[in-house]
């Protein structure tokens, strides 16, 4: 990293600059059609060069279609977190502020959501270390929720030693979030309109089951 006070040199600028403006008009092309809608050339005429220029940003869609998750996580992440900021004085008042965050990131930006959980081109490996660790900064923070430590996330290796010695704020994370994931993509999917189900009455039993269950296990 530069020292401080100093710059990043013009050609490292300029990169950054660019690969920027390639994942603004991804993301552009996301929301219009999904995944399958992302295309190196057609963002390449968008900025006014050619394909092939666009590789020395990006080696192939599938990069780009990798940092695009990875980038939804840790915005993901950061909602989740910010919304934990505030005065929440016991476990099922951070709870429910983590749901709601999660609920109103998910609804603001379905397209990115639904890219979390969808392999976005063959051969999609979410296990791969980049991505993997991603998904796991959403768990630490749950994780921190539930142990009390709100403004300090769980690290990575803590995600994974709770995961391996299947400890009860694991479970009730898991047990959180996939009850969180299957609401919010039912909410975004349209399944609650079509079936003329108030979704924020449901949302509010959901997170009451959750909070009713943590406070069951303390």
């Amino acid at each position: 990293m530069p020292a401080a006070g100093t710059r990043k040199p013009m050609r490292e600028r300029f990169r950054e600059q660019v690969r920027e403006e390639v994942k603004s008009a991804a993301l552009d092309q996301l929301a219009a059609g999904g995944a399958q809608a992302i295309s190196i050339n057609a963002i390449a005429k968008q900025l006014g060069v050619s394909g092939p220029a666009l590789y020395r940003y990006f080696s192939s869609r599938d990069e780009l279609l990798n940092v695009l998750v990875i980038d939804a996580y840790h915005d993901l992440r950061e909602a989740m977190a910010k919304a934990l900021g505030a005065d929440a004085p016991d476990a099922e008042a951070r709870i429910r502020l983590l749901a709601a965050a999660y609920r109103a990131w998910a609804r603001a930006e379905p397209h990115r959501y639904e890219l979390l959980f969808k392999a976005p081109f063959p051969g999609y490996d979410a296990h791969a270390k980049p991505l993997a660790e991603a998904a796991r900064s959403l768990m630490g923070v749950v994780l921190g929720v539930l142990h009390g430590t709100a403004g300090k996330p769980y690290r990575t290796e803590e995600v994974l030693d709770a995961r391996r010695a299947n400890t009860e704020n694991h479970q009730l994370a898991v047990a959180l979030w996939s009850r969180l994931h299957g609401f919010v993509s039912l909410e975004i999917g349209g399944g609650f309109t079509a079936m003329g189900l108030d979704a924020d009455a449901l949302f509010e039993t959901e997170v009451q089951v959750l909070t009713d269950r943590v406070r069951r296990a303390g």
